[in-house]
């Protein structure tokens, strides 16, 4: 009978090591998830410039006092009130490099704004500060005559589609352009970390999946085929429920990272745009 006691002292070690092992993964998820989510980027060491475009630095204060750096791009011989794509960059972007980027969206206006505690901008960053910081924008950005506040349409890149989806929830917009997006945050690091209590740690969930049954804005989701951090399928099942008009383009070699490097990516950004004049 030694041999079954042997056993069963293995099995109880075990699942002592498994439990131990699991608890010391959920600690590290909790209390490190700010850092594992957010990765604030530097301000840029030079100015976006670009000859064809008339690009400025915008300051756009938030009800806290944070100041958020900006840039705004807009053809530089364009009169009149523009339309305007907000764009919300990834979670280790710096969003500067988006300005010169401008001239590929057709007779449109581009702002680009970092995250609270990117770019040298102050507070720190989190789902419900970067949420609340978009309607700001947005509304600043209405606010603006040179702007035509009927075609507003929100950008967002991996993280950033889930701030696009939040804005689009919360206001009236032209359309939305989500890059290699997601339908929570929830179900991404519930995939990457399957032992662990995710939605028992989880303090930034960005549920866009929930707020997509109730958005009417168009959309059109640009996904990657070999995306290993958004996996294709939470592109899909977020797409599955939007309820407004939707485009799903499929670049099925492209990854996380080089969505871009495919010479249709901004030809199908040009032409959604095109429809929304």
């Amino acid at each position: 009978m030694g041999w079954k006691r042997t056993i069963r002292g293995l099995m109880i070690s075990l699942v002592i090591i498994l439990i131990g092992a699991g608890a010391g993964l959920s600690a590290l998820l909790y209390f490190a998830q700010d850092r594992l989510i957010f990765y604030p980027q530097a301000a840029p060491g030079v100015l976006p410039h670009a000859a064809d475009l008339a690009i400025e630095e915008v300051s756009i204060a938030m009800p806290d006092g944070v100041s958020l750096r900006g840039w705004l791009a807009k053809p530089a011989t364009a009169a009149g009130s523009l339309p305007l794509a907000i764009y919300f960059g990834g979670n280790a972007e710096e969003v500067s490099h988006m300005a010169v980027l401008a001239a590929r969206l057709p007779g449109w206006a581009l702002l680009a704004v970092n995250y609270r505690g990117y770019g040298g901008n102050g507070g720190s960053p989190s789902e419900r500060a970067l949420c609340s910081d978009a309607l700001v924008v947005h509304d600043w950005a209405i606010q603006n005559p040179g702007f035509d506040s009927r075609r507003i349409v929100a950008m967002g890149r991996s993280l950033g589609s889930g701030v696009a989806v939040y804005l689009a929830a919360e206001r009236q917009l032209a359309g939305v352009i989500l890059v290699t997006p997601y339908d929570s945050l929830r179900a991404v690091a519930q995939r990457h970390y399957p032992l662990a209590p995710v939605a028992l740690l989880l303090r930034h969930n960005f549920d866009s999946i929930g707020r997509a049954p109730h958005i009417s804005a168009p959309v059109l989701m640009l996904a990657a085929g070999r995306d290993s951090v958004v996996p294709i399928g939470h592109a899909r099942a977020l797409f599955s429920k939007w309820a407004g008009p939707s485009t799903w383009r499929e670049f099925a070699d492209a990854g996380h990272n080089d969505l871009e490097a495919d010479p249709d990516y901004w030809k199908e950004i040009a032409a959604f745009l095109v429809q929304r004049n």
